[in-house]
């Protein structure tokens, strides 16, 4: 292609994104202007993040679905990061800074995790040479190890 039919395709996607997107101080600052305007927008955000977040008292809820103090603090903290705009990453990174990535449900994948994540694999394995194992030694053994059966008796007499 020529010069001149790519200026106004890249006029177009500049255009595009520019009134899409906008820079990042607007897009947060049109993010908190929506959370006043909209309570139920800030609501659900406040849910969604809450969700992805472990009570660090209860261990096994989140802290949208705990009743202990901590967990009401820290709802209200997600509501306070909220109020003044801070993005769903940011809040994450927040708290992560603050308590570890065990406040996350779902950490990341680091070296220090790998375990964690890599478990499940590793069990199925485990299961899967113990059932191997164990099958394999049965059928080494004679057939007069076993107790017959007692339909195939009937059958045999």
């Amino acid at each position: 292609m020529k010069l001149p039919t790519l200026l106004p395709l890249h006029l177009l996607v500049l255009l595009l994104s520019t009134w899409a997107g906008g820079t990042p101080a607007q897009t947060s600052a049109g993010a908190a202007a929506v959370m006043e305007a909209d309570p139920q927008a800030m609501e659900a955000r406040m849910r969604a993040i809450t969700s992805e977040l472990r009570c660090l008292v209860c261990q096994n809820q989140t802290i949208a679905d705990s009743h202990s103090g901590l967990a009401e603090d820290l709802r209200r903290e997600v509501r306070t990061l909220l109020e003044r705009g801070a993005s769903d990453d940011e809040i994450r990174s927040y708290m992560t800074q603050r308590y570890g990535n065990f406040v996350l449900y779902r950490p990341p994948l680091e070296p220090s995790t790998w375990l964690l994540w890599s478990a499940p694999a590793l069990l199925v394995a485990a299961g899967g040479i113990a059932l191997w194992l164990s099958l394999r030694r049965r059928a080494a053994l004679p057939a007069d190890r076993f107790e017959p059966d007692p339909a195939e008796a009937e059958f045999h007499p």
